[in-house]
């Protein structure tokens, strides 16, 4: 993808890279000058303290929101090259799509100029909580995860991991939870347990994807013409909904773990993580506090909870196989006499 745009550094700019990469500058924001069709220098800062403590200071104050730029930060570290250096693209949402377009297509050179061996990390923000210190550790930690698996991989794994063990009997029991299990906070617990107890009928929940954590939003009595309206138009939640009906005459309570995820409304992050998170949160619900969950339905909007989803969710119709076309028998006993049909002009 190098020089997709034609544009290169002026020799300004190759200059300062030079001086840069002995240690003497904390940072470097580089620019795309239009007339003269250029990488020119657009700023510099020097190190006051330590790479993490300058880190907010210098790249959060060196941003526009609606110009996108280029920066480079060192970090203290250092490899067979010099010091250690994060790059760091800078593409606000509410600046130009020329722009935007024409920062991308010059992204590989500026890496080239200054030398691909000396940067470490790459990091790309459209708001400044992508590009801020908390944002490039969380960086850090999602790279070095695992990837997700398909649910053939997951599978192939799962056998592989049978495989290996050799230590299996009747009564050993072996648990394969997928997911990222968040802790949970204190109030979430709380009201999970009151839920058991039929203390209360609706719980919402969140993952708080700063801090990692599970937390409590609402415990609001709801019916269910209400239920819709817990359900936000613009982010993903989980829902514990106690479903009291009528089925077959007798008053049932069925307690509906709902997973609602309004589609391309969420970052991808927000996507992976609560899709992460559930499985890890429904086994505790279920394993931990023995809470009995009739169904577990995933929806993205609210205006699918009418009572007529919940209750064949919850009682689900038996399919009744079609029987196959019966083909009429024929006369009974003989058929009688076979007979000669003559054509016409058929002499006599």
């Amino acid at each position: 993808m190098s020089h997709q745009t034609g544009i290169t550094a002026n020799d300004e700019l190759k200059t300062f890279f030079a001086k840069a990469r002995n240690g003497d500058v904390r940072l470097v924001k580089v620019s795309i000058d239009i007339e003269d069709e250029s990488l020119v220098l657009a700023g510099s800062e020097t190190p006051i303290g330590s790479w993490d403590v300058d880190y907010d200071k210098f790249v959060l104050s060196n941003v526009m929101d609606d110009q996108p730029c280029y920066l480079l930060y060192r970090l203290d570290s250092q490899n067979a090259q010099g010091h250690e250096w994060l790059f760091i693209t800078w593409s606000p949402d509410s600046s130009l799509v020329r722009l935007k377009m024409l920062y991308a297509g010059t992204r590989a050179t500026v890496k080239k100029e200054f030398g691909g061996g000396h940067i470490k990390d790459e990091l790309f923000g459209t708001a400044k909580e992508e590009i801020c210190l908390c944002g490039y550790k969380n960086s850090l930690q999602y790279d070095s995860a695992p990837l997700p698996l398909t649910d053939a991989e997951n599978e192939l794994q799962k056998l592989k991991l049978n495989e290996v063990r050799t230590d299996v009997s009747v009564d050993s029991k072996h648990q394969h939870l997928q997911g990222i299990a968040f802790p949970i906070e204190k109030e979430a617990l709380e009201a999970m347990r009151s839920f058991k107890d039929q203390k209360i009928d609706y719980i919402q929940l969140l993952v708080d994807t700063e801090k990692e954590i599970i937390r409590l939003v609402s415990t609001a009595p709801t019916d269910l013409v209400d239920l819709p309206q817990r359900v936000p138009t613009n982010t993903a939640r989980y829902h514990l909904f106690l479903y009291k009906h009528t089925h077959e005459g007798d008053y049932t309570e069925s307690a509906v773990f709902v997973y609602s995820m309004p589609g391309c409304k969420c970052s991808i992050k927000e996507r992976m993580l609560y899709s992460s998170c559930k499985g890890p949160l429904l086994a505790t619900m279920e394993q931990d506090l023995g809470l009995q969950i009739q169904r577990k339905v995933e929806i993205e909007c609210g205006d699918e909870l009418t009572a007529e989803f919940l209750y064949d969710e919850v009682h689900p119709k038996h399919c009744i196989q079609k029987q196959a076309f019966a083909k009429p028998q024929g006369p009974a006993g003989k058929r009688g006499c076979k007979r000669i049909i003559r054509g016409p002009g058929d002499e006599d």
